[in-house]
């Protein structure tokens, strides 16, 4: 099993307004990927300022889902500037506007990333490996920017946030002047194609910072720039060591954001509700329904590694049920795994858990 995580951070625009969070964001990510989660530096790519101009993030994009095999399991996380323009092909039957990321070198002519590009990309994951993806980015101008994105004194504000939206210029604004109500509501990354089918998420998780008609706070926070949603996901993944379900987690940063004054309302949109109940960046497939197990730091803990430990206690393995993850238990995992033809990598995988518990 593979990790790859593509973390894409801009504060240093090229030609439109700057932000000061992004930069922050992904070292908060990267920790959290490295210390909870077990990923390594080669497992990560960060690409940041004038590095992620468009060709350069769909290229990382596109290649980590070339390489990727079952079983494998991707990050992608972008903080910076979102906007939307009225659809150009007509697939967005519910409110005719294309989301879109804004790289280094966003222009309003092609320079831009679509939620169709990402649709494209992601409808090419390959059965058995999974993405789960962050944008602490807003899609919506619609939404009350200033005041509405107030921090509290609690954590330290320094000045007011900014909102991550960047908006259309006139001559890309007049394409739809006066039909807002017309267009209905908007629905950010997780809209309607032109089909009428919800876009694709069979393999992959979406996390987005705000709704749709919101912005995503880049605020000033204990010390230093971040963003608001991607600073409380991390805050509450070190408190809980990870250990927390993502519709919990959401919960939490929610209820954080609410606490401290923000207008934002983070979303999470899953392939079906047990991903709902599964660990944050931890995936168990649907016809699974088991996580990987395997070490990190904090070790991984729960009632199915203790079961995984039973069973090869009760195989004559040497091995503590303690419900802990640690190093001795991927050691006897291995030695499982050798003993028994599988690769002995240590990771309790589908070929693990059906060698051992028969499912």
């Amino acid at each position: 099993m593979a990790r790859r995580a593509l973390l894409v951070g801009i504060n240093d625009y090229r030609g439109i307004r700057d932000l000061k969070g992004c930069i922050n964001d992904v070292g908060n990510m990267r920790h959290i990927l490295k210390s909870y989660l077990g990923f390594t530096n080669n497992d990560i790519r960060v690409v940041v300022d004038s590095r992620a101009d468009k060709q350069g993030i769909l290229y990382r994009l596109e290649y980590m889902v070339k390489v990727a095999q079952p079983g494998d399991f991707m990050v992608f996380h972008f903080s910076g500037h979102g906007s939307q323009i009225l659809d150009r092909n007509g697939d967005e039957l519910e409110d005719r506007l294309d989301e879109l990321l804004c790289p280094w070198d966003m222009d309003w002519d092609d320079g831009f990333i679509l939620d169709d590009d990402l649709d494209r990309i992601f409808k090419n994951i390959p059965e058995g490996a999974f993405l789960e993806v962050f944008l602490d980015c807003c899609h919506s101008g619609t939404a009350t920017r200033g005041g509405d994105l107030f921090c509290g004194e609690e954590i330290g504000l320094e000045s007011e946030p900014s909102a991550r939206f960047l908006p259309p210029p006139p001559d890309i604004a007049f394409r739809f002047e006066g039909e807002t109500g017309a267009l209905g509501p908007t629905r950010g990354f997780q809209t309607m194609n032109r089909s009428g089918m919800r876009r694709s998420t069979a393999s992959h998780i979406l996390w987005s910072g705000c709704r749709s008609d919101q912005t995503s706070a880049d605020a000033y926070i204990n010390g230093g720039y971040n963003g608001a949603f991607t600073y409380f996901f991390c805050k509450h993944m070190r408190e809980t060591g990870g250990n927390i379900t993502r519709r919990n987690l959401l919960m939490r940063i929610r209820d954080s954001l609410r606490y401290h004054g923000y207008s934002q309302t983070p979303q999470l949109e899953c392939m079906d509700e047990s991903a709902y109940e599964h660990h944050p960046l931890q995936w168990a497939p649907p016809e699974e329904k088991r996580r990987y197990l395997y070490l990190t730091t904090p070790y991984i803990r729960g009632e199915d590694v203790r079961q995984v430990q039973s069973a090869l206690a009760g195989a004559g393995y040497a091995v503590g049920i303690d419900g802990v993850f640690g190093p001795h238990t991927r050691e006897v995992v291995k030695q499982y795994q050798r003993e028994n033809g599988l690769t002995a990598d240590g990771i309790v995988g589908p070929s693990v858990y059906k060698a051992l518990l028969g499912d």
